[in-house]
């Protein structure tokens, strides 16, 4: 049955990390602070993260900026590879590149069991009659496949999406017309320095 009322759903990278991705850099929780800055005024009901450093640091560092919203870790929210397509579902000339880029990462980071699942929790209209809006702090493959999701793009379609580090995308799901993305990998709240981070150097503007 499909809901009611409008989900907005905020997605945001997590700040800039350290070499070990044990903490976040002075430049990472900035960029958090700003990021919070930019929700203060956003009628957000809950604050997710995945359970990593880099993502919890994020999600409390923004959560800091608001009054008093939960802030709940979620594996669902974590860093994992949310599909992994076979050779003859990808176009032909991508093919070897694209897998060759996923060959490294081991089983237990492929997850497609928690993609659906992320699916199922964070998306689409919801019960009731007031819109929610929540957000979620986490990493560049998932955010790639809920965009990708929106998008009802092809499920090997995540892959070559970016985001920088602390940037801001939102998804809006109605309950009378398909999901429509209202903003992606914005960075307008960062400061000049603190923008594109996340991004390998030639990729960012």
């Amino acid at each position: 049955m499909i809901g009611t009322a409008p989900r907005y759903l905020y997605l945001a990278r997590h700040g800039e990390a350290s070499r070990d991705e044990s903490e976040l850099t002075d430049a990472g929780r900035r960029q958090a602070e700003l990021l919070g800055a930019r929700l203060r005024d956003t009628p957000l009901s809950a604050v997710h993260h995945g359970p990593l450093p880099r993502a919890e640091q994020t999600a409390r560092l923004v959560a800091g900026q608001l009054d008093e919203i939960p802030v709940q870790s979620s594996e669902l929210a974590g860093d994992y590879l949310p599909h992994v397509p076979e050779r003859d579902k990808l176009p032909a000339e991508f093919a070897d590149s694209l897998l060759d880029r996923l060959a490294p990462f081991p089983a237990e980071e492929r997850r497609p069991d928690l993609a659906r699942r992320a699916l199922a929790r964070f998306t689409g209209p919801v019960d009731g009659d007031e819109p929610r809006h929540e957000l979620v702090v986490t990493h560049n493959f998932l955010i790639a496949w809920l965009v990708r999701d929106a998008l009802d793009a092809p499920p090997w379609r995540w892959m070559g999406l970016n985001h920088g580090n602390a940037s801001l995308t939102v998804i809006r799901y109605s309950p009378d017309r398909p999901a429509a993305l209202l903003l992606t990998n914005d960075m307008s709240h960062l400061t000049p320095e603190l923008r594109w981070t996340g991004f390998p150097p030639e990729l960012r503007a």
